[in-house]
């Protein structure tokens, strides 16, 4: 592939799908010191798209490695108020966020789990308001992800510097289809296609979904009226946009108290700074009541007991074993990839979106729907090419979902 042209199309798709950025907007991109020449082009073609102003907020992982072995502990249970206060006046303005994944997966490894715990928790209380506007999606935001020589070192052990972050970039842009001549209007074609088996599960309102695969047997409910989505999005303007790039999911919130059995891991979970690998978790009336984990056990449990709500899952995704993300046979070893090569399900707050009219509806009426709330949503995988799932219908039928880990509606 033509690097050079790969890289133009991959930020052109950023500007015009992952944000649709619209003339007048202020764009905020989140970003680390490995790509600056990306980002540097990124923010070109935002301004070429009109953007009003592009502000850049640099990090670095070396930076955040010395603050998570440095710092004293009751910093970490601090969050800056003007940044937060700054990315709500973004998203309450109709501007637009973007994340650019890059670091380090295993960035924390050896450090103390319950200081990126409380972070989390501190984080979470201080940007309350702009995840209001973000789980209901009438913010425009998107992450994307760009190579560190760390993070594509973990990928491809057997490269090293320049060559590994050259391979990770060519697997990005086979991943978010920009090898191909027209990413845009490839991104149409899928988002239509995703839209259809959106349509398709909403037409069944399926009352659980019961999963069974070497090492789970789980049983999924999911609420009255509920709504699947995937692919894009539309903002409160009602301008579309891609929260992920690249996704292969239809996802939906389950019912808070509707899960029952147990569960898999079948990748790794890059979470604060941490792998978590080969892990099982077990549920009684949706409530995370056992735990086990061959690696990172102490970091999922810091994950687990954040607060009352991330004992409960918030969403469940169906992506089929025949995808491009997985058809690479590469672990990323960052969500953003895996959990589109995977079903998967997320530890935590649910989507409002989830059920009829829940944009327009408080955390109570949401609860009162069966809807979770915490300060957290983290994805984990369990998909393999060895999963069933089976959707009931209201009158008790089953249908076949998933056989051998693909579509089978």
């Amino acid at each position: 592939m033509n690097f050079d042209q790969c890289l133009d199309r991959y930020a052109e798709l950023t500007v015009k799908v992952a944000l649709n950025v619209q003339p007048g907007e202020t764009v905020w991109i989140n970003t680390s010191l490995s790509q600056p020449e990306f980002v540097r082009l990124v923010v070109k073609k935002a301004y070429e798209a009109g953007a009003k102003t592009v502000h850049v907020e640099w990090t670095d992982d070396e930076v955040t490695r010395l603050r998570y072995k440095l710092a004293p502990q009751e910093s970490f249970g601090e969050y800056p108020q003007w940044r937060a206060d700054a990315v709500t006046e973004v998203a309450a303005g109709g501007g637009a966020y973007l994340l650019i994944e890059s670091r380090d997966p295993d960035l924390l490894a050896g450090t103390d789990p319950a200081r990126g715990a409380s972070f989390q928790r501190a984080a979470g209380a201080a940007l309350a308001k702009w995840r209001e506007y973000t789980y209901t999606d009438r913010a425009t935001w998107s992450i994307i992800a760009a190579p560190s020589v760390a993070w594509a070192e973990k990928v491809f052990p057997e490269l090293k510097g320049d060559e590994a972050v050259r391979a990770l970039w060519e697997a990005i842009f086979r991943a978010t289809r920009c090898d191909q001549p027209d990413p845009v209007g490839a991104w149409k074609t899928h988002n239509e296609t995703l839209q259809k088996r959106v349509d398709q599960l909403n037409a069944k309102q399926f009352k659980k979904l019961h999963y069974s695969a070497p090492g789970t047997k789980l049983t999924v409910a999911l609420p009255e009226k509920h709504v699947w989505s995937g692919g894009n999005s539309a903002n409160a303007k009602g301008n579309a946009f891609n929260a992920n790039v690249p996704t292969e999911e239809v996802f939906v919130s389950p019912h808070r108290e509707g899960t029952e059995g147990y569960v898999s891991s079948t990748k790794p979970l890059s979470y604060s700074g941490n792998l978590i690998e080969n892990f099982t978790i077990t549920f009684e009336k949706g409530r995370i009541v056992d735990f086990k984990a061959e690696k990172g056990y102490d970091t999922l449990k810091e994950l687990i007991e954040m607060d009352e709500g991330s004992h409960y899952l918030g969403e469940a995704a169906l992506v089929p074993h025949d995808s491009p993300i997985s058809n690479s046979n590469l672990i990323f070893l960052n969500t953003l990839f895996d959990e589109n090569a995977s079903n998967h399900l997320a530890i935590g707050r649910a989507f409002s979106s989830a059920i009829e009219g829940g944009e327009n509806m408080s955390q109570e009426e949401l609860a009162q729907h069966g809807l979770n709330n915490s300060l957290t949503h983290v994805d984990f995988m369990i998909g393999s090419a060895e999963m069933d799932i089976d959707g009931e219908l209201a009158d008790g039928t089953l249908e076949p979902v998933f056989r051998a880990g693909n579509w089978a509606l």
